[in-house]
Formats: C-alpha cells, structure tokens, sequence
C-alpha cells in the first residue's frame, strides 16, 4: 500500500460535479476576469472570516505584500522599515517583507507549537519597527493575545499570515479577523484550495481594502484612472467560482482533519518521537501534522520503506537560506533545531482508516 503525503485528485473527487459546473458556467459567461464569481466568493470568504472586507488576489505572496503597500499608502509603513516574522515559515513571508523595500527581522519559535514566540518578538523590537506578521503555521493560530499586547504597546500593525490556517478560531473569531488585516493563500494544497494559484486579504479596514483593491489592478477602481502604481494580480474567475464550492465544505473538512490529528495523538506511541502541540484542538486546523525526531534521517527513510511518503515544512530557516545570507550569523536556536528535527506525515480528509493504521504502526515501530 502506498500512502502519498497528499492525494490532490483524491480529494477534489467528492465535489468534482460541482467544480466542473462552476468551471462551465464561467466558460459559457465570456467573462474570465474581474466578474461576478469574484465578487461572489469575496463576499463569501469575508463573511466567512467574520470580516468587512476581503479582496481576492493572484497568490499568498501578493496578498502579504499588498498588506504592506497598502500601509505604506496609508501614510503607516515606509522603505526600510522593520517588519518583524518567524524564522521558521515558508519563504514567501520574508519574500513579501523584502519586496516592498522592508527589512524582514527573523524572530525565534515556541518549541512546543513550532510559532513565534512573543519573548523574542519584543526582544526584537527596535525603533524602526513597525509591524508583526504572525504566521498560523501548519494550522495553528499564532500566540495572539500576546502579539496583540505587544502590537498595542509599541503601536505596530498586527498581520495575519494565514495561508495555512483557513477556518481556524481563536475564542470563536475565525483567522482572518484576529489582526489588522490578514492574508490567505489558495494553492491547492491548502485547507481551502483552489485548483491553480490565488489569494486573499482580508481586513476591518475600509481604506485599506480600498487600496489594495486598487494596487491588485493596475492602481485602478476605474478603468484608465490609476490613482497608484499598482501592479497585476486578481484573483480569476474559474478560481474563484471552484473556492464558492470547496467553501462550503471548508469546516466539515478540517473536522476531519482534526479527528485523524486526534487518532494520530492517541495512538502515536514512540519514545523517539514528539507529538504536535496545541492548547485547545479549535484553534488548530491540521493543514500540517508535524512531529519531532532527533533522528529524522532515520525516521524519514524508515516510513519511506513502508511506503509512507513525508515531507519536511521547512528543511531550512529563513536566515539558512541562500537568499537571506546576510541573515546568516543570526542565532535563533530553536528555529534551528526545528529544522533539522520535524517531519510532516501525510493528514488530509480523504486519508482512510486503514492508511491512518499504517503510518500509526509503522512509526510506533520504528526505532534507532
């Protein structure tokens, strides 16, 4: 039996009826752009996230980075300001801070829920800082009541990167909602995923939705009046029109994805192992199931026999990256120790009862 760490095909096949109507439908519209299934879905997903505003755009990347040039419109962020985010996360957040003409400070993790840690965000703080990016990484909400004490306190921008978080809740408010403005990625293999590339931002801020709006097209709300230089990054309407649909499976689907997390934490037993951490199972939506092994090289070439495939999120901090080098002399120790110890194991709702028994099996007997 072979188990891929994901099974796109898999998993779009419950819905696959609707999702080819929807792409039917915007096929028979003639309009491909810029159109009502736009519209429609970034209603959705703000309601959804508890929010005003949502605008939908090409990517995660873009939709971070348009957050901060649209604070820089607004007169709060300007070139060579200090943006502070985790070490450990997905390139595309410091991408996002560097690409705006921003300084990108790595704060170090929590040891136990793999997020910022708030201790070494105020230790970062200086006085050309000007905003947090808390990332939700694997499925996880960030430590925000802590982030929000300090934003408040040094008057910084709090932003969500919640490209792997889609549905999860703090004291009931959805990701999304939790900070100045938030935003979201739709590549496939997310939580909510799109068949193709996209993104969001979502905000309670009307200018700034204003703003981004406008920078996502041209600098444009009106055709050839550019009050911005903007550039070209719109959520498309064949993406849009397949989110409506996988939209309203969203919570049934990441229960599902709690309930094999569940299975995976009461049956996991290996001394050598150490199991994901989270304080309530709501605000965890288990986009990722990361564990921790001193010997992840064995560990990884062991499940692999087994036929189990793993993946490592992420095999190198953001200052052991080729294209942070400058940040290379940083000491962040548990970022580092993270990235030579976590191993992602395949959770994702289709996953069935007799695959979760294997990798079950197969890690409880491994051993070095």
């Amino acid at each position: 039996m072979q188990i891929p760490f994901l099974d796109l095909k898999r998993e779009n096949e419950s819905y696959s009826d609707e999702i080819e109507q929807a792409i039917r439908r915007v096929v028979k519209s003639g309009w491909y752009v810029s159109g009502i299934e736009k519209d429609k879905f970034e209603k959705e997903f703000a309601e959804y996230c508890q929010v005003p505003y949502c605008v939908g755009v090409g990517n995660g990347l873009d939709a971070l980075r348009l957050i901060l040039e649209g604070y820089k419109q607004l007169g709060r962020i300007k070139n060579g300001d200090e943006i502070i985010l985790p070490a450990n996360t997905a390139i595309a957040t410091a991408l996002a801070v560097s690409q705006s003409q921003l300084i990108p400070i790595l704060a170090d993790c929590c040891i136990e829920t793999f997020n910022i840690s708030p201790q070494s965000v105020e230790e970062s703080i200086t006085s050309k800082t000007k905003a947090i990016i808390a990332v939700h990484l694997y499925g996880q909400v960030a430590p925000m009541a802590e982030l929000e004490t300090i934003a408040k306190k040094y008057n910084l921008l709090l932003i969500e990167d919640a490209a792997q978080a889609h549905g999860a809740l703090l004291k009931g408010k959805k990701t999304g909602s939790l900070g100045d403005a938030a935003a979201f990625s739709f590549y496939p293999t997310k939580n909510l995923g799109a068949l193709g590339d996209g993104g969001a931002v979502t905000t309670n801020d009307k200018n700034l939705a204003y703003i981004i709006s406008s920078l996502s097209n041209y600098g444009s709300v009106k055709k050839y009046e550019h009050f911005y230089k903007g550039v070209n990054t719109r959520l498309d309407e064949i993406q849009a029109a397949v989110l409506s649909v996988k939209l309203k499976y969203l919570d049934e689907n990441n229960q599902k994805r709690k309930n094999i997390a569940e299975y995976y934490s009461q049956h996991i037993k290996n001394k050598h192992i150490i199991l994901p951490s989270f304080d309530e199972i709501e605000s965890h939506v288990f986009h990722l199931y990361v564990i921790t092994c001193d010997d992840r090289e064995s560990l990884e070439t062991w499940l692999s026999k087994q036929n189990i495939h793993t993946q490592i999120h992420y095999p190198r901090a953001i200052h052991k990256q080729s294209a942070y080098r400058e940040l290379s002399r940083l000491k962040l120790p548990v970022a580092e120790r993270l990235q030579n110890t976590i191993l992602s194991i395949p959770l994702y709702p289709s996953l069935k009862k007799t695959e979760m028994a294997k990798i079950v099996d197969s890690i409880n007997h491994f051993t070095f």
